[in-house]
């Protein structure tokens, strides 16, 4: 890598505003940030296009695509993960937290059988220095499942683990609360009959009380001795919100109401949001749109979730939109506030000091194109 790299002709987006300037890189970090095109002869022109922080993602299991491409296909774990890391630095993604679920709530599902393999792979990647993205572990415990607790203190030893969320997906709450929705997603999802959808939805609402409540209490407090951030998952109600609160939770993934938004953001939780929902228009189950708790002002970060691209072209266009998020504050939403929230205090913002992790794109619609990706100063798409 040159001693010094020298970026000009651009538009920084920096946290407070978008500075015509020049950003300079040196042993990986951001060395200066001025105002105004450099003239020395190394400096790299990128032609008006738009400089952002590097995106980083709190929450997606798009490596799973990778692995099962099909039904019944098992893909070669190093290929999947080579192939999930592309595609997340291609949408301008330098810090990746790969979601990896402990608790199928499938009997026999896939999920279960690939997880020390997905985990082992992402490792060995990393640690070779094959991976574009820094990858890091998001642990989301279902805990419905029996077996959730030994499943998740076998794994959160890993030094990769960063993040934890706590969820349950059983039928007539949270993400879930119109059971007709629950139905037609898991009927759809794993092909059941009417029959067998009848009997899972029984035996999911059976686990949930059985174990739920406790499987919390106990993750939680594991997470808290070892100081990893924990989220919660599709918070309803005051109630809830006010539990995640108690739990010393940092993040409320996917809350499904304004009331439990509201209260998360309030009392301290950064309230996570799909980019997919703002792209799309609205959440596929139903729920909250994240239009909506922007108009509030209660959004806080987005991800990704299932479509990598679209954590870019949700902020770009959720600055578009009639909110009181400029672009600073968008960008803000995919890079500083998900990197604060997970506690990674060297990246997320373009400031003097931080680690040069840094997407060029052009925005010229909703759409934007992202041409260039720089991790810690080295150019990685």
């Amino acid at each position: 890598m040159p001693a010094e790299i020298v970026l000009t002709n651009a538009r920084l987006v920096t946290a407070e505003r978008v500075i015509d300037g020049t950003l300079v890189i040196r042993d990986g970090l951001i060395a200066k940030v001025e105002e105004g095109r450099s003239q020395l002869p190394h400096a790299q022109d990128l032609d008006g296009d738009y400089l952002l922080p590097g995106l980083v993602e709190l929450h997606t299991d798009n490596l799973e695509k990778h692995m099962s491409p099909r039904p019944g296909v098992d893909w070669p774990s190093a290929s999947a993960v080579l192939t999930h890391d592309a595609q997340i630095v291609a949408a301008g993604i330098t810090t990746v937290f790969d979601a990896l679920s402990i608790g199928d709530i499938k009997p026999g599902g896939q999920r279960m059988q690939q997880l020390p393999v997905m985990l082992e792979a992402i490792a060995r990647a990393a640690e070779a220095g094959e991976t574009r993205a820094e990858h890091r572990l998001h642990l989301r415990c279902e805990l419905c499942h029996p077996d959730v607790l030994s499943l998740f203190r076998d794994l959160v030893e890993h030094p990769l683990v960063q993040l934890v969320s706590v969820m349950d997906h059983s039928p007539g709450q949270r993400q879930f609360a119109l059971e007709a929705k629950y139905r037609e997603y898991y009927r759809g999802k794993y092909h059941l009959s009417e029959a067998e959808m009848d009997a899972f939805t029984i035996e999911q609402k059976l686990n949930s009380q059985k174990y739920s409540d406790r499987h919390r209490r106990a993750v939680v407090e594991e997470c808290r001795v070892r100081g990893l951030a924990v989220a919660s998952h599709d918070d309803a109600t005051l109630a809830h919100a006010q539990e995640s609160a108690t739990y010393g939770m940092t993040i409320a993934e996917f809350p499904t109401t304004l009331e439990a938004a509201r209260a998360s953001h309030e009392l301290g939780l950064k309230v996570l949001m799909g980019a997919p929902n703002i792209v799309r228009g609205g959440s596929h189950s139903g729920n909250i749109a994240a239009v909506e708790l922007a108009a509030a002002n209660v959004l806080d970060i987005l991800s990704s979730d299932y479509y990598p691209a679209s954590l870019l072209q949700a902020a770009v266009m959720l600055a578009g939109q009639d909110n009181d998020y400029d672009l600073p504050k968008a960008v803000a939403t995919v890079s500083r506030l998900p990197a604060q929230a997970a506690g990674l205090h060297d990246r997320g913002e373009i400031r003097v000091g931080l680690r040069a992790d840094l997407l060029q794109a052009r925005i010229a619609s909703e759409q934007p194109l992202v041409r260039q990706v720089w991790r810690e100063g080295q150019r990685v798409f």
